[in-house]
């Protein structure tokens, strides 16, 4: 692809086109060329998908020290001090950033910027700025806009990384560094070559490993496999966050019921109407997720539920037609009145905390490599993420990286050899791929779930290591595809999870085992290291 063989200035390249991957590339576009991929449409990511909005101290009740506890209390002892500070501190001008570029935040004149705010579980005050119950969507469309219109940034749909380009595709005796990625065309199937001054792998994270997830197609790990492949270090990926209140209906298997719903005051209910927070946790329905994901999964198998009742016919409709128009209609297509009739819910997988380990930058252990949003782990979410710190950390942390692309001086462009098929062929058929696919995200659910023993993880990681072998023969012999990619990046980060499940001896967070049921007095991130000379 000429384009991009002698562009110069290189450009930098943007692995994927949601929230963290078009803040990078806005704070870029003024001064140096971006080039976005998008493995599907440019609308298909999990920022879209985010109904309930973005957190940040702007109220006169609120300060930075409040916003931290809250942040520390839901991480279960493992968020980074400094880092929640850094986000916490710089929350206000990431929203009113947001603002600026036009998102359409529901509105109260009297509140901080003209804002309406609401408050999720885990935290003290209302502090949450939304677009009724579809703030992913507003933010991502407002922010998607803007690219569009920057002639400096080159958006690629249906464009999947397929790896980084390192010091070793060139064979250059220096230490290792980034020089670029290779990338599949998915509408012409031809794997090409991207020489990049950096590379942000903004991906998302790796719900789809899951069998059940609130989750888009998207979220396959692409970014965390792609990094761990080339050296990086992986952290805290056993804490996977199951949201609590994921729809349960045969024609909706990811549709999220935001949080903010039970922030109002909705209820969670027996069959035959009972509460149940009671009994575990004084915060009842406003407790931090994992509590109320386990509360959930625990009156599921007590009473041999399929799911559970969310209540909030009790607000009233009008509340709910006007805060929720999204979640109402939806439903209502469903034929569930949620003015009329309780939603029934399931946790799903929801949201990864750990990732590929960076500084606050979004450097990461490989020169000229980033990794922003849920891609990356720099401690904000410790064992568990604190509601709506999501979009916010991609909007901070994203300008941070930003700023660190623009201050590094560019190094004259390398020739990066191309992608090499000259020994495979293309596949005779696809039944290894689904096959191996629905193994794993069943195994992952039934032995990696919301409750763990050290029994199921060690029979996962047994069948992983076969998985692995079976994808790794069919990846050696046959053209790349993106659902072979996918299956290659969710392998990966299956075992990434696992393994550091099996390493945490203790139950903190979102990591509940039977076999160590009680916390440790002191705990530390688990961080991975990949073996050297293992094959990638």
């Amino acid at each position: 692809m000429a384009a991009f063989d002698s562009q110069v200035p290189q450009p930098v390249v943007i692995i994927g086109a949601g929230l963290a991957g078009l803040t990078v590339a806005l704070h870029l576009a003024e001064r140096y060329p971006v080039v976005v991929l998008a493995k599907r449409g440019l609308e298909d990511g999990a920022t879209a998908w985010a109904q309930g909005g973005i957190a940040g101290v702007l109220g006169d009740d609120d300060s930075i020290e409040s916003y931290i506890d809250d942040t520390l209390d839901a991480g279960a002892g493992l968020v980074n001090d400094n880092t929640a500070r850094f986000v916490a501190e710089h929350s206000a001008q990431a929203i009113e950033w947001l603002v600026e570029q036009g998102v359409p935040f529901s509105a109260d004149p009297a509140g901080p910027l003209g804002l309406h705010l609401t408050r999720e579980g885990g935290h003290a005050v209302r502090r949450i700025a939304h677009a009724a119950d579809a703030t992913g969507r507003a933010i991502h469309n407002t922010l998607l806009d803007a690219v569009r219109r920057h002639d400096n940034v080159r958006l690629l749909e249906r464009w999947m990384a397929v790896d980084v380009i390192t010091s070793r595709h060139v064979r250059r005796d220096e230490p290792l560094r980034c020089y670029g990625a290779y990338a599949l065309d998915i509408a012409r199937q031809r794997v090409e070559t991207l020489p990049a001054k950096a590379v942000v792998l903004a991906t998302g994270g790796v719900g789809k490993v899951y069998r059940y997830t609130s989750n888009p197609d998207t979220a396959t790990g692409d970014g965390i496999a792609m990094a761990w492949r080339v050296g990086c270090r992986a952290g805290n990926m056993e804490f996977i966050q199951f949201h609590p209140t994921c729809l349960y209906h045969p024609q909706e298997r990811s549709f999220l019921i935001t949080e903010a719903l039970r922030g109002e005051g909705g209820q969670l209910k027996l069959p035959d109407g009972t509460r149940f927070m009671a009994d575990h946790d004084d915060r009842l329905e406003l407790a931090p997720r994992d509590i109320v994901a386990r509360a959930i999964d625990f009156v599921m198998k007590k009473y041999g539920l399929d799911h559970v009742w969310l209540d909030a016919t009790h607000l009233g409709a009008d509340l709910l037609k006007e805060r929720f128009p999204t979640i109402y209609a939806r439903c209502l297509k469903l034929g569930i009145d949620i003015t009329k009739q309780p939603i029934p819910v399931v946790p799903a997988a929801h949201y990864t905390c750990g990732g590929v380990v960076t500084d606050l930058s979004g450097r990461s252990d490989l020169p000229g490599l980033y990794a922003v949003g849920e891609t990356g782990y720099t401690g904000l979410h410790g064992a568990n993420r604190l509601a709506s710190n999501s979009l916010l950390e991609c909007v901070v942390l994203g300008r941070v990286c930003a700023s660190d692309i623009l201050e590094r001086a560019a190094d004259a462009p390398t020739p990066l050899p191309p992608w090499d098929e000259s020994r495979v062929e293309n596949a005779d058929e696809q039944v290894v791929i689904a096959h191996n696919w629905d193994e794993l995200r069943l195994l992952m659910w039934n032995y990696v779930g919301i409750v763990r023993t050290t029994k199921r993880l060690e029979r996962a990681l047994r069948r992983i290591d076969l998985l692995r072998s079976e994808i790794d023969d069919y990846y050696a012999n046959f053209r790349v595809t993106r659902d072979l990619l996918e299956l290659r990046n969710l392998v990966d980060c299956a075992e990434l999870i696992v393994r550091s499940a099996l390493t945490r001896r203790e139950s903190r967070g979102l990591h509940y085992s039977r076999d160590f049921p009680l916390a440790l007095p002191v705990s530390f991130p688990t961080v991975l290291v990949r073996p050297t000379g293992r094959r990638h």
